[in-house]
């Protein structure tokens, strides 16, 4: 009686265990946030996928004080670069992100990143075409606070291509 009752309560723990694992993992899986690590001291690794509807796969991040992340960017599109190119560009808290996107406009020459703003970038990768992919490293703001991060291919940040970082 006794290995009858332990080996059902063990088959109803794994059984629970699969279940939330499951549950959990699919949870996760549409959902559009990124989280950081419990420790700031952990790399935050981000992908972030763009495509040809001119959106990024997740709306928010959300990332430790002075953490190190990593953003892997691919563009899963299949239009050419020059019509449907995408970046990743993280600014600085503060930023008038639509005075960004405007000086983004005129700055074809660099990938639509604008010398002029430079101050205002944190971090940005470049410019991706149909299937490219670019990786960048850099560390999270210190202040807590939102930070916006968009693409700043003409009127992709105008159609709703942008998120917040969020750093606690």
């Amino acid at each position: 009686m006794k290995t009858k009752l332990t080996i059902s309560l063990l088959a109803g723990v794994a059984l629970l265990a699969g279940c939330g694992k499951n549950d959990n993992a699919a949870s996760h899986a549409d959902a559009p946030i990124a989280t950081a690590a419990a420790t700031a001291s952990s790399v935050l690794t981000v992908e972030i996928t763009a495509n040809d509807t001119m959106k990024f796969n997740i709306s928010r991040i959300e990332a430790k004080a002075g953490q190190e992340v990593k953003i892997i960017m691919t563009n899963t599109g299949t239009l050419p670069k020059a019509v449907m190119g995408h970046n990743f560009v993280l600014l600085a808290k503060g930023t008038d992100e639509k005075a960004f996107a405007n000086a983004a406009v005129a700055a074809a020459a660099s990938d639509y990143i604008p010398s002029s703003m430079a101050g205002n970038i944190i971090a940005h990768t470049k410019l991706l075409g149909a299937k490219q992919s670019d990786e960048i490293t850099f560390k999270a703001p210190t202040e807590p606070g939102e930070y916006v991060f968009m693409c700043s291919f003409p009127a992709h940040y105008l159609t709703g291509m942008k998120g917040v970082f969020v750093v606690q």
